[in-house]
């Protein structure tokens, strides 16, 4: 899927700086994430991912540096504005509404993608809404649980309700962050394979942090690696696996796929 229309990177953070009260979190740190792929950006605890992604996303604004969004600078762009070009994140701590069963959240977001509401939606029950949000409930290998309150989910029905919340909303460019922590073996395997699907069927491009080395080798075509505010390293997974300056500062040893 690589190499989807557009000229140039879907995404590209250039030479991000980021500094809280003195403490230099990101220094010049440059990531481009090709249109269609899958991207990872991995690195120990306090590397600055959660600081880039932040930035990426609006939640964080840069001391310096700018992203570039689809081709339009939204380095001073919210939150919500990035949300409606086409950006939507996952978080590490699932969020949806608690008190609202599955179906119910998902109706919510895809509706939210349609531009309805939910007066709109009670008063004329479009087809549509309701064929779209059992699709994604059995994609989701979450049908079983329709009627079941989110706040019921275990946590790793909780991610893939977020991250089936999160799809719903057609994005250009889908962020995880840590999208299988907490996750059993067998539950992380249904979410590789819920991610793998959702980038085909909605040719999305999508980044992700991971501590996971498996699921980070798995799914990304592309791996930045961050160590102290710094990119170290980038390039395809095997490469990266094998690179002496990452083992040293991250994995330990080399990571066989």
């Amino acid at each position: 899927m690589s190499g989807a229309n557009g000229a140039g990177p879907l995404l590209l953070a250039e030479s991000v700086t980021k500094s809280f009260s003195g403490f230099l979190a990101l220094k010049d740190a440059t990531l481009a994430v090709p249109r269609g792929s899958i991207c990872a950006l991995i690195g120990p605890n306090g590397a600055g991912k959660s600081t880039l992604f932040g930035i990426i996303a609006g939640s964080v604004r840069p001391t310096g540096g700018r992203v570039i969004f689809d081709g339009q600078d939204i380095t001073g762009r919210p939150a919500w504005r990035r949300a409606r070009m086409g950006m939507s994140r996952a978080f590490q701590v699932a969020r949806f509404f608690p008190t609202f069963t599955v179906a119910e959240n998902i109706r919510g977001a895809v509706l939210a993608q349609r531009g309805m509401s939910w007066q709109f939606y009670r008063s004329e029950n479009p087809s549509e809404v309701a064929a779209g949000v059992e699709a994604r409930l059995e994609v989701a290998h979450l049908s079983r649980l329709r009627d079941t309150p989110a706040a019921h989910l275990s946590q790793g029905d909780r991610k893939r309700l977020e991250l089936t919340m999160a799809t719903s909303m057609r994005p250009k460019l889908l962020l995880l962050d840590e999208p299988t922590a907490g996750m059993s073996p067998q539950e992380t395997a249904s979410t590789i394979d819920l991610i793998r699907w959702l980038w085909k069927e909605q040719e999305c491009t999508v980044l992700l942090t991971e501590h996971d080395m498996a699921v980070v080798f798995n799914l990304a075509e592309h791996v930045t690696v961050l160590n102290m505010g710094q990119i170290i390293a980038e390039g395809p997974p095997d490469a990266i696996s094998r690179d002496q300056g990452v083992i040293d500062a991250y994995l330990g040893e080399p990571v066989v796929g």
